[in-house]
């Protein structure tokens, strides 16, 4: 009975290794080197449309803060605005309260340039209107009304200036929105980086539990036969069959754990569930030393960390302005010069035109406000101190955060060069151990030492690998500058506004 149901798994292992349950006929497979991952995924994956689709939102927001800066055109109509009800009017002269009829209809139209003016604050323009009054009751009769020209202007004292701190901030947010671009789509090619080696890896381990399981079957027969001639002990012979059977519940876990990182990669991807990736191992690395004043300095200009410390200081410093501006007296000027006309043809409208000139003054003076003022502009400088603060602190940090990544990658190709090498010498290892088992040379114990340290070094010669490129990749995104290249890394940002 035991001999049968050892059978029956050994059948089953040896299925799940050589028919291989994802690779059937309804499925496709496809390679993929690093590169080719890279590029697909920076091309086709939901998150570098999430990356574009930000960036867009953020042009079209500066393209509205430029438009804001220069004149705008406006038609203005009110037509045919019909009037018949009951107003109630004073007598000028008696004081008394009447209900009169109205009974009129109205038509205007107009057309002015408005300009905002960002040194000053101030708003201009200049208008022309012409309107028409039909009076229908007491009697019937038409009035125009013109405004050829009106030239206004209207003038905030002592006021937070909108216009002045929109000049400063908007730029430096489009900046920032396109080196955030090109971050987003090295956080893409990152997330490619892992999925690609978690795959390779998750692949590695499946194909090292099917090849263990096979060369243990192979090894339990020789050794079984070696029984028979006393060169080997029964407890051997039951060590290589339990090594079996741990072999094929190791096949399953990695035959589960590699699918799940197949469905995360096509997922990345985009790719079907019926798309089965092979990754494409390549060795070779680009023999590279970074040093770290360099490293900081291409992160500090080209990433958007320092951008992002500049407008969270500026929006702070604006809302000390807007509080300094707010708590004390307030002050509009408005001024206004034009040419106007009435008659009961349109021709007089236009003709003997007076000119009209309004000039004012509005003044608020805050008395007492029980400190409110001087407590938003405390509370405001409070927050700016703690934005320039937290700002320096974070540029700490970050100089630690690129210095010990600089220091990983310089140490990891060592790292990978010893972990190459110790790879090699394991498989001989492995080799020499077989071929000495079947000469009866070495212990089953011997020989599961030598597999073990194999099956260690071969994970561990891909894990080096996945930390060079993950430390390569997290520098580039750092610096967004190109070290294999030793260019900038750039966008084009033409081509996606025109799409």
């Amino acid at each position: 009975m035991k001999c049968k149901s050892f059978n029956i798994i050994a059948t089953v292992a040896v299925v799940l290794c050589s028919v291989r349950v994802w690779a059937q006929e309804s499925r496709l497979t496809v390679s993929y080197t690093l590169e080719e991952a890279i590029a697909a995924a920076q091309d086709q994956s939901v998150d570098a449309m999430m990356a574009r689709h930000t960036f867009l939102a953020a042009y079209w927001q500066f393209k509205s803060f430029k438009a804001s800066r220069l004149p705008s055109l406006n038609i203005t109509a009110d037509l045919a605005q019909f009037d018949r009800s009951l107003r109630l009017l004073q007598n000028a002269q008696t004081g008394d309260m009447n209900y009169v009829k109205n009974y009129n209809l109205q038509n205007s139209v107009g057309i002015n340039i408005r300009q905002n003016v960002s040194f000053t604050g101030g708003t201009i323009s200049l208008s022309s209107d012409l309107s028409r009054l039909d009076q229908f009751h007491p009697r019937h009769n038409s009035t125009y009304y013109s405004q050829p020209v009106t030239l206004s202007y209207t003038q905030p004292l002592f006021a937070y200036n909108q216009f002045k701190w929109d000049k400063k901030i908007e730029p430096q947010r489009y900046e920032y929105a396109k080196r955030r671009y090109i971050e987003s789509m090295e956080d893409v090619t990152y997330a490619a980086v892992e999925l690609f080696f978690g795959l390779l890896l998750q692949k590695t381990k499946y194909d090292i539990a099917c090849k263990n399981y096979e060369n243990t079957r192979m090894l339990s027969s020789v050794a079984k036969e070696r029984l028979k001639f006393g060169t080997v002990t029964q407890d051997e012979v039951l060590q290589l069959e339990l090594r079996m059977l741990n072999d094929s519940l190791a096949i399953n876990t990695s035959k589960t754990a590699l699918r799940e990182s197949q469905f995360a990669f096509n997922s990345l991807l985009r790719l079907r569930e019926n798309v089965d990736v092979e990754p494409v191992l390549d060795i070779d690395i680009p023999d590279i030393m970074l040093d770290y004043r360099e490293i900081i300095d291409k992160a500090i200009y080209n990433s958007s960390f320092s951008l992002e410390n500049e407008i969270t200081v500026l929006q702070a410093e604006s809302e000390v302005a807007k509080a300094k501006a707010q708590r004390g007296a307030s002050a509009t000027l408005s001024a206004r010069f034009g040419l106007s006309q009435s008659g009961d043809m349109f021709k007089y409208a236009y003709k003997g035109l007076l000119d009209q000139e309004v000039v004012g003054i509005s003044l608020s003076f805050p008395i007492f406000d029980w400190g409110m003022g001087r407590g938003r502009v405390r509370m405001a400088e409070a927050n700016s101190e703690f934005a320039r603060t937290k700002a320096e602190q974070k540029e700490n940090d970050f100089r630690r955060e690129i210095f010990t990544i600089t220091e990983q990658f310089n140490n990891q190709r060592s790292q990978f060069e010893v972990a190459l090498k110790a790879r090699d010498i394991a498989d001989r290892r492995y080799d020499i151990a077989m071929s000495n088992f079947r000469r009866s040379i070495i212990s089953v114990t011997d020989m599961n030492t030598a597999q073990n340290e194999r099956d260690q070094a071969t994970e561990a010669f891909i894990s080096a690998l996945a930390d060079y490129w993950r430390y390569y990749y997290s520098l580039r995104r750092k610096t967004l500058f190109d070290f294999a290249s030793g260019y900038d890394i750039g966008a084009r940002f033409d081509e996606m506004i025109q799409e």
